[in-house]
């Protein structure tokens, strides 16, 4: 297939949608596919544009995959009004390679969102040649947006979602991370049986089972009694990170134990100046470390902290819990019972669950796990990582989805039917 990709986020960003978004371009062309992405700098989570990239349009050529590069404005400091800006920004830019395009021929556009307006700009191309266009929703960046209070805004909120509904309705295609989101996309006019479960996936060749004395304790100047609860991962508002330190706060009667915070993000200088302010010295921050490093490093880890606040159920799938499914830890999990977090960590036995935005309930679940009473909660975690998520499965599936989709000249429904 010619395939053409559009989104803001793509390798080499080691975390998030542009990981994802990397891996799947370079997994198609793999397969034979002529693959272009029209994208931005690498620029996340440091919400900084890395030092290589800055500049103009450039052009690469990334394991076999097509990368056209265009400037946008990258916000020092991320407020709702500043990100619309940061992505229009990128639209804009954007239309330097879009317009060329509309003239040349593909077999298959994927839009990768959050943003969720980049439909816009690629359906031209559907009305013109009848090429499918497939929106890939990571995030449901409106709800979240909404729920989180990000936009408080009343009528551009009532714009946003009438501007999100009418693409959904305008799209070929509508795929989804999990099941929650796919519900969420129904209660926008959808049927269910109209979106396709996306999910994302865990690479085994650099995510695997590592042994402590292998894991990169060691090289953080910790002993094997030495205990370690790891949050990994993007330190952004959607997750609740305040809680890690007032917890954290609660056990310092356990003198062997350290937080350790790994990752970048809109929140991380807030964090790191709370922690100092609190004097806690048993939190430690850490940047992100070398993909070649990610087993090691989620090895090193006793307990995994997966957070979100209550208001991002079903908004967003934390990416995160399937590298820490991968490596068979144990995962302590904020759900509130009935989402789609919930049901298939309780369901699999991925981890152990707690409240969310409760710091009791978090100390108790924490004090439980490193007492060894809530072993079983992790006992599926491995098994389901290695059944459910594999990476080579889930993309192949998908492209397959895609080749039959081009080659039938069936509508995406359709097919799925």
């Amino acid at each position: 297939m010619k395939i053409l990709i559009y989104g803001i986020n793509y390798a080499p960003e080691l975390t998030g949608i542009g990981k994802y978004t990397g891996e799947m371009a370079a997994f198609f062309a793999a397969a034979g596919d002529e693959v272009e992405v029209i994208t931005a700098p690498p620029y996340y989570p440091r919400w900084e544009v890395a030092e290589a990239y800055r500049g103009g349009y450039r052009k690469e050529t990334l394991e076999g995959v097509t990368v056209l590069r265009c400037p946008l404005y990258v916000p020092t400091e991320v407020t709702g009004v500043r990100r619309i800006l940061h992505e229009f920004s990128f639209v804009l830019s954007s239309l330097r390679y879009w317009i060329p395009r509309y003239f040349r021929p593909y077999d298959m556009i994927l839009c990768i969102s959050p943003p969720f307006h980049l439909p816009y700009v690629a359906l031209p191309h559907r009305w013109l040649h009848g090429t499918p266009v497939v929106n890939h929703i990571q995030d449901l960046q409106v709800d979240a947006a909404r729920d989180l209070g990000i936009i408080r805004q009343p009528w551009l909120l009532r714009i946003l979602e009438s501007a999100e509904r009418w693409l959904l309705h305008s799209v070929s295609g509508v795929s989804t991370i999990s099941t929650g989101m796919q519900h969420k996309v129904v209660k926008k006019g959808l049927k269910l049986d109209d979106t396709i479960l996306f999910p994302n996936w865990v690479d085994k060749e650099l995510i695997y089972p590592v042994a402590k004395a292998a894991s990169a304790r060691r090289d953080w100047g910790f002993e094997d009694e030495d205990c370690i609860v790891l949050y990994a991962g993007n330190l952004g508002e959607k997750q609740g990170l305040e809680s890690i330190l007032h917890v954290a706060q609660r056990l310092r009667d356990m003198p062997r134990l350290t937080f350790v915070i790994i990752g970048e993000g809109g929140a991380k200088d807030r964090l790191q100046a709370e922690a100092e302010a609190m004097q806690l010295t048993n939190v430690i921050f850490k940047p992100l470390q070398p993909l070649d490093r990610l087993a090691a490093t989620l090895a090193a880890a006793d307990v995994h902290l997966v957070l979100q606040k209550r208001a991002a159920a079903d908004l967003v799938m934390p990416s995160k819990l399937t590298n820490i499914l991968a490596v068979g830890g144990h995962a302590l999990v904020t759900a509130e019972a009935g989402t789609t977090l919930y049901d298939l960590v309780q369901t699999h036995r991925l981890g152990t669950l707690v409240e969310p935005e409760n710091v009791d309930a978090l100390e108790c679940g924490l004090r439980e796990i490193l007492s060894g009473a809530r072993a079983q909660d992790a006992a599926g975690a491995e098994e389901f990582a290695s059944a459910k998520l594999d990476k080579e499965n889930i993309l192949a599936d998908f492209r397959l989805l895609l080749t039959l989709n081009t080659k039938q000249h069936n509508s995406w429904n359709s097919l799925h039917r």
